[in-house]
């Protein structure tokens, strides 16, 4: 039996006569774009994510972007991340001409680590984005005590935690503001790409929507430089039906990631992610770590298990980035996560069979030597495929 990674067919069956019903009211009407569905998305995203604003917009990517210029953050500012994030983190900072400023993960959980963050300030500072990273919400508080004092605002990558928690307030409404992406894989995906920016902030969330709606608040009216970025009326209908189920789906999420750490607690060599004391995590992936990971990967796809790696290299460590200096050796616990990650297949609809099935894989093969690990090939080509 084959598994795969993520099983949106499954996802799309409970909504499938629901969207239909509201594209046909979208076509009827032909409201492409700025349709009602969009208003009513954000709304409803909002009051899920406890916030006072929800501004829909075309990616995940362009939600970071406008986040950060929403609470200040212009070309030559500097803007800190953490090195174990996807690419987009980084080209949202890059794309408004500021400098991404890099800093290690803590080694439990894999998240930005705060007191890293707080050497890593200079006047320059003009922004700290703590990631979200696979559905496990980042110590937001700690970040936001080093960075309040200073005046410099904290934005959210929330592209993977759509219903996580910390400390029962939600992600996505911890910091100044946020982005988030609903990308199919997403645990809330639309059809195609889409993306959100949340805020409690009202001056941030009447210049996010300015700059996506090409600077204009008034057709013709054009107050700043901006650009088009818009969530479409399509993807508001399918996001408005999923939204309805999120918090069912993110618990299935929720169980299956419990049921993994129990199977697999007598497996040799696989460490098993943590939950951080505060979250209530979502699981957007369950990730974990393995010698000789390259191998194990290689022998999962051989017996039909679709896992994956996110990421296979860490940010300094990508041509794109190399330009910022940094080195191999620079961010030693995300240069070794990366050789060790491993995801595994989690989605809602997954079940215990296949689950047990996958242990049962990773209990018994016999994985054979491969070439091409990251300390080998630090700057080589990029073969795997993350989602």
């Amino acid at each position: 039996m084959s598994i795969p990674l993520v099983d949106l067919a499954a996802q799309h069956a409970e909504v499938a006569e629901e969207i239909e019903a509201g594209l046909a009211d979208v076509f009827a009407t032909t409201a492409f774009i700025g349709g009602k569905a969009v208003g009513e998305f954000e709304l409803a995203y909002a009051d899920f994510t406890q916030v006072s604003h929800c501004i829909g917009v075309a990616n995940g990517t362009d939600a970071l972007e406008l986040a950060l210029r929403g609470v200040g953050v212009q070309a030559g500012g500097e803007v800190i991340l953490p090195a174990n994030t996807f690419i987009a983190t980084a080209e949202a900072v890059s794309r408004i001409g500021a400098i991404p400023v890099l800093v290690d993960v803590d080694p439990d959980y894999l998240l930005i680590d705060p007191n890293l963050v707080a050497a890593a300030i200079t006047k320059r500072t003009q922004a700290i984005v703590p990631v979200h990273l696979f559905g496990q919400v980042a110590p937001v508080e700690k970040i936001i005590e080093i960075a309040a004092p200073l005046g410099i605002p904290v934005v959210e990558d929330a592209a993977q935690s759509q219903g996580a928690t910390r400390f029962g307030r939600f992600a996505g409404g911890l910091g100044d503001a946020a982005g988030t992406s609903f990308y199919p894989g997403k645990n809330l995906g639309a059809a195609g790409d889409a993306g959100a920016v949340t805020t409690n902030r009202a001056d941030v969330a009447e210049r996010v929507r300015l700059i996506g709606a090409h600077g204009s608040a008034k057709k013709y009216v054009h107050d700043v430089v901006g650009f088009n970025s818009r969530l479409d009326t399509v993807q508001a209908v399918v996001l408005k039906a999923k939204l309805a189920r999120l918090a069912g789906w993110n618990e299935l999420r929720r169980a299956a990631a419990a049921r993994y750490t129990e199977l697999l607690a007598d497996v040799p060599g696989v460490r098993t992610p943590n939950s951080m004391p505060g979250n209530n995590d979502v699981w957007h992936l369950y990730v974990v770590r393995v010698p000789n990971r390259d191998a194990v990967l290689h022998s999962l796809h051989e017996a039909g298990i679709g896992a994956g790696i996110h990421y296979p290299y860490p940010l300094h460590l990508t041509r794109a980035y190399a330009g910022l200096g940094y080195q191999f050796g620079d961010f030693p616990v995300s240069e070794r996560a990366a050789n060790e990650i491993l995801s595994l297949p989690l989605f809602p609809h997954i079940t215990q069979a296949q689950q047990r099935q996958v242990v049962e894989a990773l209990r018994t093969l016999r994985p054979r030597a491969v070439k091409g690990t990251l300390v080998e090939v630090a700057l080589g080509p990029l073969s795997q495929v993350s989602i």
